[in-house]
């Protein structure tokens, strides 16, 4: 069952996005961090009363989640057409993917989206993630130009 998160899913929130985190510092330590436990419940408490979070509960256990953050709008100076855009962001739990969880997660994504007035998904996702790739690939995403990056020591 996907459902908007409520206030008493906060713990399987942190859960889940500590476990992201977890996954993601294996693919690219020098780039990921485990966050501070306190500050990603902090964050949950904070928002949720007007996020954009949708969970995937399974035999009553918040086994996946999907945020969606739209994007300032665009402002009139720029050259691109402008689109009403949003960041998704999915994480399912190992042991549960593979099975239509996060698939079901994007698609509440791109109705709470639509109905939000955002007309494009971005899903930012780091090369090396290739699991990830392939994933947002599969539910129709596609590569929107080449960000580029430099650090700045």
């Amino acid at each position: 069952m996907i459902r908007p998160a409520e206030r008493a899913d906060i713990p399987a929130l942190v859960r889940l996005r500590l476990a992201n985190a977890e996954r993601h510092v294996q693919l690219a330590p020098d780039t990921f961090r485990l966050p501070d436990v306190e500050a990603v419940r902090r964050h949950f408490e904070q928002v949720l009363g007007f996020a954009l979070i949708s969970v995937a509960e399974l035999d009553g256990e918040v086994v996946g989640m999907v945020e969606v953050v739209p994007l300032p709008e665009p402002p009139d100076h720029q050259i691109l057409i402008p689109r009403r855009g949003a960041d998704v962001h999915t994480v399912v739990l190992d042991g549960h993917r593979g099975r239509g969880v996060g698939a079901a997660l994007v698609a509440e994504a791109e109705q709470i989206a639509a109905a939000h007035g955002v007309s494009i998904l971005f899903a930012g996702i780091f090369a090396t993630n290739e699991e990830a790739v392939a994933f947002y690939s599969r539910a129709g995403f596609g590569p929107r130009g080449i960000l580029l990056s430099k650090p700045c020591d």
